[in-house]
Parts: structure tokens; sequence; C-alpha cells
């Protein structure tokens, strides 16, 4: 099954960078050949185009803001809706909301069966260069869900069904906590928490 890692986000803003910093170093890692990881900024009709390729699950990770201690981060897998969206979604093409991106893909006629976020609550997401503390502890906690997610695209269907995302060490957080994951639901939808570094 062929995967997209996807890390999103504005490098000059902040923790707005964090998936962007996912990306780069899951990158350096020997991941399977049907995974492509890649930095896609805030390019949101470049990502639409990448998932022309016929990618059966995209993993985006990202700064997600909901109101959480800075550092915290969840996993949110939204309902992939099928052709139909709101037209108005496009006028925010070039920007890297699910919504609008998924919106592109199906006016190009497009389409992937899965996606996932893997997202960090920022603690700042003002003009500068450079994580927050909170956020930058929390990579290797997103890393370790990415890869948990990564290894689950790649088992077979029956096998895939039957395991949780905390079944094994790499789906653990850095504090040992368990990660959880929320079911399909509307496109972002409140997610369970993976953990918050040193909480």
């Amino acid at each position: 099954m062929s995967t997209l890692v996807a890390g999103v986000g504005n490098i000059f803003l902040g923790d707005d960078g964090f998936g962007v910093e996912v990306a780069r170093r899951l990158a350096g890692e020997d991941l399977p050949p049907s995974v492509r990881v890649a930095d896609f900024g805030i390019r949101g009709v470049h990502l639409a185009y990448e998932l022309l390729d016929g990618y059966e699950t995209v993993i985006l990770v990202d700064a997600t803001p909901r109101g959480e201690l800075p550092g915290t981060v969840s996993v949110i897998e939204p309902e992939v809706q099928p052709a139909g969206r709101d037209d108005s979604a496009l006028l925010n093409a070039h920007g890297m909301e699910p919504d609008a991106v998924l919106a592109l893909l199906d006016v190009l006629g497009g389409r992937v069966d899965r996606m996932l976020i893997v997202g960090c609550e920022p603690a700042s997401v003002d003009e500068g260069i450079g994580l927050s503390a909170p956020v930058q502890a929390a990579v290797p906690a997103a890393l370790n869900v990415v890869r948990e997610l990564i290894a689950e695209t790649q088992q077979e269907d029956g096998d895939a069904g039957s395991r949780g995302i905390g079944s094994g060490a790499a789906g653990r957080g850095d504090d040992g906590g368990p990660i959880d994951r929320a079911g399909p639901g509307p496109l972002l939808q409140d997610p369970q928490d993976v953990g918050t570094p040193g909480a």
C-alpha cells in the first residue's frame, strides 16, 4: 500500500513549522519503498497534485491548535468524503487545510482512500524561525506515532484491523505513555491525545 507522509506548515511562523521538522527527520530514515516523505510547506496545490499519483494513505503532520497544552500530540482520522464538496473550499486551495486540499484533489479527478493527521498543539505561531521548547520536545513522540502509522499501513488488511496504534514499542511516547487515536469521523473532529512530553 503506497503512503505519503506530508510535513506541512510555515517555518517562518514559529511552531507552525512542526510538520516540516518532523518530515525532515523522518526523511533520513530507512523506510519501506512504498512510503514517500516530503516537506510541502504551505503548498496545498503541490500536495493535491502529488496525491494524483495514487497514494492509498496520506499522513499529514502539522501544528493543530486545539486549546491543549503546548506540545500535546494528537492523531485525527477524518472521513474522506466522496465527490460533491463545497466549492468555496477551493478559494483556500493555496493553503494546507485538509478540506481545501481534498476539494482541489476532487476537482482534479483524484482521491485518497485514507487520511491521518498527526498534530501538535503550538505554543506560538508568531513570526520567527524555530520551534518553541515544548513543541521541539514533542517531535520525537510525533516521529514514533508516524512510524507506527506507517507500519500499520504496510500490514495485510486482516492484521491491520486487529492491531492498535499503541500495541508496540514504537507506539509509545518518550514518557512511556500509550498512543491513542480517534476513530473515523468528520474532518477535524476532536481527536484523542497522544500525550504531552513531560506530562
